[in-house]
Order: C-alpha cells, then structure tokens, then sequence
C-alpha cells in the first residue's frame, strides 16, 4: 500500500514534465504485468492492470514532449493488449476485441510495427478461441503486413496454423507451421519482446501451439502426438521463464485428444488429468475450450461409451470457471 501511494504521488509530482523516474516506473509497472500474466491468476492482477491503464491514460490527457508520449501510448498499447488477453480469459471477446483496437489505435501513435504485430495476435488469438477461425486467419495475415521481425512474426503463422486446422485446412496449417519455423532466422528482439511474459513468444509455445493445430487433423496424429509430448515435456518446469499454466493446459489437452485418436482412453485421461484439477481461478477461457475439445474429441470417437466417466469429470470442471466466479 505504501509503495502504491508513493507511485501515485510521484505521478502527481510529475505532471507538468515527467521526470525519468517517472517513466522508468510506468514502463517497470507494465513489465511487470506483462512478465506476471501467464504465470498467475488473473483474480491477482486484474485490479493492477486496470490501475496502470488509467493511470497511463490520466498522463497521456496531458500535453508531453513528442518522445514522452510515444513511450506512453507504447506501454498503453501494451497494457490494453493484455487487458484484451483478460476479456478473453473472462469469455467476453466483444469487450476484448474493443480492448485490442484501442491498443492498436496507441500503437499507431507510437508508430511501433512490433506492437502492431503483437496486437494483430492477440486479436487472432481472441477470434480463435471464440470460434471465428476465418477471422483469426484474416488478423493473423494482416499482422504480418507490418513486416515486423520481433517474436510476433512467428506468433502470427502459428496463430494462422491453429485456425486453419480448426478449418480442417491441413495443407495451410503444415504451410503456415513451416512459415514460423522459417521465421526464427530474421527474429530480433524489440522493445515488445524485452517486457517478456506474455509478450514475448518463445520456443515451448510454437511448440505447443503445433500441437493444437495438428490435433484438429486426425491425418496428423502421429505428429501431433510428438509436438504434444514435447510440450508437455517442456512446460514441467514451472520455473521456466516460459512456464505458462494455461498454455501447460492447452498442452495437455492437446496431447489427450492426439491419444483420443490414437484408441488410447487411458492414456488420454492421463493427460488431461492436472487440467482437470486445476482452481477455478486458473480456469479461464481457453482453458475450459480446450477441455471441452477433449470432451468433443471422446464424444465423436469409439471411445465414447467407456469414456463417459471421463466426459462427466470435464462437465463438472468447466460448470465452475473464472467468469462464473464473483467478482
């Protein structure tokens, strides 16, 4: 509370011209926000996200030199991009979507094609997830006309992967998969991969979104299964600066559907077994899709008579989810 109340005088303090402190401090805030979201509830931080919105929002209201202001409507553009990713874990992608085009308006102000891109993904990834797959692909290229080469470049073909395969498209999303891989080589990081977190997309998630697209193609289960494995592997180490829970999750999910296909009812109820355990303050949106995709996955397979204990555990997780809770 104190350190709050100092960081809101110093705001104060500062109004006329802000000092370096000033904003070593709003760009401290958000980094912090952006390094914390995949890693804890969103209960946690979505009174500080809202706070630091406002406050950038207060400062911008007033006049600034031209490279103060850039620097604010970078970091509000940043902020509402993960003010977006919070709408979408609450399942409200209309609120999201008007989230990420702000965000996107600030990141026209500061003339970053990096933000831009990152946005474009958070905007393909909201549309996913809420089932408008054409328009997932149409953010995801769009992203990449900005020609930017921070780790969006390879977020956004493998935005575009997942929504394909949920198209039941496996030439594009083995294409796009590919695209992404390509895309490492020119990758240089900018001033949205050094916040980190959710900003930054790194080696175990291309992997675990692999994972996802394929395992919307029965043809590419064996593959699927691999890319699954590896993820799962990969995000047991929660110290991890790329330990995400809801990405740990879609993981597990994933390779529980590839052994869906494969016949293996046992080894699929494995998989997905420390999703299922998971608090509901961690069981956010995309968390409960990708169960319910499992659910789906054992309904339409001849697994689904002897699996109908398993269907029943996932109904019951997902009747107590993150936007059922009070708040």
């Amino acid at each position: 509370m104190a350190a709050k109340r100092a960081r809101s005088f110093a705001f104060t303090a500062g109004q006329t011209d802000l000092t370096t402190d000033v904003m070593e401090q709003v760009h401290a805030d958000v980094q912090n926000l952006a390094t914390d979201y995949p890693q804890r509830p969103l209960s946690e931080l979505l009174p500080d996200l809202i706070t630091t919105q406002d406050t950038i929002y207060t400062l911008l209201e007033q006049q600034r030199r031209p490279a103060q202001a850039r620097q604010l409507y970078f970091l509000a553009g940043v902020t509402g991009g993960l003010l977006a990713k919070a709408s979408h874990d609450l399942a409200d992608p209309h609120a999201a979507l008007t989230q990420a085009r702000t965000a996107f308006v600030c990141a026209d102000q500061a003339d970053h094609n990096g933000l831009r891109s990152w946005i474009r993904g958070i905007q393909s990834l909201v549309s996913y997830w809420a089932g408008r797959t054409r328009e997932s692909v149409r953010y995801a290229q769009s992203g990449a006309e900005f020609a930017a080469v921070n780790s969006s470049s390879v977020w956004l073909p493998m935005n575009e992967a997942r929504a394909h395969a949920a198209l039941g498209n496996a030439t594009a999303a083995r294409a796009a998969i590919e695209r992404a891989e390509r895309a490492w080589d020119l990758v240089q990081e900018d001033e949205v991969d050094e916040l980190g977190g959710l900003c930054l997309f790194g080696r175990t998630r291309q992997i675990y979104y692999a994972a996802e697209a394929l395992s919307w193609l029965p043809s590419q289960s064996s593959l699927a299964t691999d890319y699954a494995t590896r993820a799962v592997a990969a995000y047991e180490d929660s110290s991890s600066p790329e330990w995400a829970f809801g990405d740990q999750a879609g993981a597990h999910s994933a390779l529980a559907i590839t052994r869906i296909q494969m016949g293996e009812l046992e080894g699929a109820a494995e998989a997905v077994a420390p999703v299922l355990s998971l608090a509901p303050e961690q069981r956010i949106n995309g968390i409960v899709n990708a169960t319910q995709r499992v659910h789906r996955a054992l309904r339409d397979s001849p697994l689904a008579e002897d699996g109908s204990s398993l269907q029943e555990q996932i109904e019951a997780f997902t009747r107590t989810q993150l936007k059922s809770l009070p708040r």
